[in-house]
Parts: structure tokens; sequence; C-alpha cells
């Protein structure tokens, strides 16, 4: 323990103690002086599954009712970018009608085995399901149903060294952990399973096979206010010893636990956290981690209890190279015929009633009938990111049909956009706010431009218009978002109809900018 201490020390030594005040509550991601500061990614990567792969990183989150699950690949464990998406959609009736919020993809695992990369999840309404690849970019294999069955959640697969599979689980609510046998090409479960540990609220199951030891990596206690538990026994069905090994302590990082355990080719051990936040969602951390008596220990043992507690700052994972600042992407310009790898559907999406080939260098939305932002079909959103952002886009509603609905929205449990609706042959400027709509004024042209500004420091999100692109008029006023259906603060494009199935709306461009290069 005293190496760890020293090192404390030694590090904080060569910081300014200036820098590490002024980073404290603004700053987050690669510093670009060797430095890191929590969170890593500032954006809700929820439940955190992360794997190595020779000398590359690769990550995999929930992303419940919005359609996708993004990989993302990073050189450093901090700087990341999105690589592939692992399905287009689920099979099921009640996602054509975006009637699963809450639903979908639960804590998935990412793990590497005979030459492919397999991701499995839950869904708390239709089971277990299980995709594979040969490259993490993809293309990403059909999606297995390898159990329909409710209430299960957060699976994690291991191969053992003689060739036996097993699946560990939880239950719906959380815990017990349940391991199961399943056979090697992950598309069977063999038996009912064996209850190995019950805990706290345990859940987030992650297997890790280490010096003869079986590790079950999970987290206990609830979403918000929880901690980090390890397991370990020379059997995989136990009896396991346990160990605490990370909690919020003194520090203002609250919930510091499920996520993933990783090591570099170097010999350094790192973990992958989530904390939950308002109104980004869940945001990830990582933690330096050494092993002492078989057991790793996590962040810094600040109040001396035996247990780590998280890092604000820290130096970078040593990777023996310098990588540059990157983050998951944000703009577009529609130019692809691939939609970019940011953007998520919320629930399934209607294909026939969206294009980037109808008009080219634009995404068009044909509008669908819905009563409001909530049941609109083809909402296309992506993560807010940072403490400070703004997004733009530039929207040619030339082509809007009477009772039509379209625009930029900015949500978390609450359904709020502005954008343009068509009432009597003439269009409006509106604000939806979670299903009230308030019309302000008419609207002449062909072009209108929207943004949204975001705070999560304080919370206060707000929405303007501009005919320019240049004088940006502030609209209603500002509001505050909260973590909702399971998922933080998002932005996104809408378009749909009150009255019918008609009409059409072009977007040119989206541009959104956030304050994670604003110490760059």
């Amino acid at each position: 323990m005293k190496n760890i201490y020293l090192a404390i020390i030694l590090f904080i030594s060569f910081i300014p103690c200036k820098t590490i005040f002024a980073q404290a509550f603004t700053a987050w991601g690669d510093q670009g002086n060797g430095t890191y500061v929590n969170p890593i990614l500032n954006a809700d990567y929820s439940d955190p599954d992360v794997i190595r792969f020779q000398d590359k990183y690769y990550m995999v989150s929930s992303d419940f009712h919005y359609i996708g699950m993004p990989v993302l690949e990073s050189d450093d464990m901090v700087n990341w970018k999105i690589i592939s998406q692992i399905y287009d959609r689920f099979d099921f009736p009640k996602w054509e009608e975006n009637g699963r919020y809450a639903g979908g993809s639960w804590a998935p695992a990412i793990r590497y085995h005979d030459g492919k990369f397999w991701v499995f999840f839950c869904t708390p309404d239709e089971g277990l399901f299980m995709s594979n690849a040969t490259d993490p970019a993809g293309p990403w294999s059909k999606l297995t149903h390898v159990k329909d069955v409710p209430k299960w959640e957060d699976p994690c697969p291991l191969w053992d060294d003689d060739g036996q599979a097993y699946l560990g689980r939880s239950q719906k609510g959380a815990g017990p952990i349940i391991i199961h046998k399943m056979n090697p090409e992950g598309t069977e479960l063999l038996d009912e399973g064996k209850t190995v540990y019950t805990g706290p609220v345990a859940e987030g199951t992650k297997f890790l096979k280490k010096d003869g030891y079986y590790y079950l990596i999970i987290p206990e206690g609830s979403v918000h206010a929880g901690w980090q538990t390890v397991l370990h026994s020379k059997n995989i069905y136990g009896p396991y010893e346990k160990k605490v090994v990370l909690e919020q302590g003194s520090t203002d990082i609250n919930g510091p636990h499920q996520g993933a355990l990783v090591d570099t080719p170097e010999g350094e051990w790192w973990f992958f956290h989530f904390q939950q936040t308002e109104p980004l969602g869940r945001v990830v951390h990582l933690q330096p981690v050494f092993w002492k008596d078989g057991w790793p220990y996590m962040g810094v043992d600040i109040d001396m209890n035996g247990i780590g507690e998280p890092v604000r700052v820290w130096k970078k994972p040593n990777v023996g190279k310098i990588f540059p600042i990157s983050f998951p992407q944000t703009d577009d310009d529609f130019s692809s015929p691939q939609l970019g790898l940011q953007w998520q559907f919320n629930h399934n999406p209607a294909n026939d009633a969206w294009s980037l080939t109808d008009r080219k260098g634009y995404i068009t939305f044909h509008a669908l009938k819905a009563d409001n932002l909530r049941n609109a079909r083809n909402t296309l959103t992506q993560k807010s990111m940072g403490y400070i952002g703004e997004a733009v886009v530039k929207m040619d509603i030339r082509e809007l049909a009477e009772g039509q609905r379209a625009g930029l929205c900015c949500m978390g449990n609450l359904f709020n956009g502005i954008g343009i609706v068509r009432e009597n042959g003439k269009n409006f400027l509106y604000l939806e706010k979670h299903g009230e709509i308030e019309k302000l004024h008419p609207i002449k042209g062909t072009d209108i431009y929207l943004k949204a500004s975001l705070n999560a420091i304080t919370n206060e999100h707000q929405l303007y218009y501009s005919l320019d692109n240049k004088n940006f008029t502030p609209c209603g006023n500002a509001y505050a978002l909260k973590f909702g259906f399971w998922k933080g603060s998002r932005i996104g494009l809408f378009s749909y109809n009150t009255i019918e199935e008609n009409g059409k709306v072009y977007f040119d461009w989206f541009r959104y900018k956030h304050d994670g290069s604003s110490v760059r």
C-alpha cells in the first residue's frame, strides 16, 4: 500500500495546483498533457463494458429503447470513436409503435473468443440476445434470440480453458447472480443455471479468469449510490470470497460501479465504471487498478478504510505511444449514403419513410402519423455530450404538409423540441413541451435554422431559431432535463403529422460542438 500512496504524492506534485482545481468541475477527458480528467466520456454510455484485443480497446454500453448499440474503439482507453453498430431493429410488434420505453438493451458484455467478437445482452421483455463479428467494425451477425424469457438482465459469457462455455447473469430488480452452462456457439443455454451469489442489488455480472481464479466483477447497491464488489473462487460455481473494492467515500463521484476491468499490453490494469449524473445520464470514468493477494484494488484509498475511492485527475494509461485527442462523432452533413454511426432511432425506424438518397446531401423524412413527439416514429437522436454544448441544424421546409411538425428536439425525461408546424396552409414556428404545443408566429421562406444550447452544469436547455444562421432568437424559457427511462439527455431530429401520413422535410446539415475541446 505504501507504493500507491507514494505514487499519488509524486503524481500530484508535478501537476500545478491551479490546474487541478481549474479542471475539477469543467474539464473532462484527455487534457493533452499526459493526464486525464474524469469522466473520460462525458455522455450517457451507461453500463460500459470494455475489452482489449491486441493493442486496441472496444466498448459497448446499454442503449435501452434507442436502436443500434454503438461499438467504440480506442488506442489509449481515454480517446474514443464509434466504429460500428450491432443491430438495426428488434423484430417485435411493440418496437414498431414506440411501446418499449426503458426496454431494449440492458448492460451488454463484449468478449473475444475463437476469432470472433461476441456481444450478449438481455432486454427486460424479450430475453437474451447474441451477435458476433470477426471485425468489431462489422458487419455484425443478425441478432440471435438465445432465450425467450422476461426479466433477465446483465449477461456475460466465459469460455473456459477446457472449452466449456458459461453465461453469468442476474434478474430484473437486481440479483441473484446465476451461472449457466452454454454451448460453445453461444446460441443455447444447457441448463437452468445455478445461483452463486445473493447480495444487495447484485447485478452487472462480468466474468474474468486470472491466475486460476474465476472473478465476478459486479456492482451492488443502487444505480445512483452503489459500490463495486469483486468475487473470486477457484471453482466457477463457488463458494466465492467477496471484497468491496470501490466506493464513493469522501469524493463527489457518486455510485462508482458497474463496468470493466481491463489490462494493457504493458501490464497495467484499469477499471471503467459509470457515474449517474443529471441531465447527461451515466457518464464513464476510468480508475487505476493494482493487484494484491489476488484482489484488484481500484482508485485510491483516501480514507484508508481498505476500499478504493474514485480519482478525478490521473496520469493516462501507459500504452507505449501518444495518440491524438478524439471524441465520438457528432456532426453530419448527410452526404454519405450511410447514416452516421452516432445516430440512433428512438425505437425501430420505419425505413421506407426516411432517406439519404431522395435528395443528395440531405436526410429526408416522410412524415408518419403521430399525436406528439413521444409517439413519433423515426425520431433520430444522438447522445448529449459535455458540460456545455450547442447544436444547430438547417432545415428545408418547402414540402411540409398540413398537420406536419418537424424540427430539433432536446429531450430526456421530457420530450421537448422546437420546429415548424403547418396549419391552414401556413408555416408557424412552434415549441413542443412534453406533449403541449405553443405556436409562436408565422415563418416565411424555405429554410430555417434551429439551435439548442445545452448547459449540464446549471441544467438549462434553451431553444432558438434563425433565418440567416447568424442572428438567433431564443424561444420560450430554458428548461431542465432529468435522467428518464434509464437514459440521459439527447438531441435529435423529428418529423411527424397529426392528421395523416403526408409531407416531407429535408435536413441539410447538423453541427454539434461541445466543451470537450475547450482545453485543447
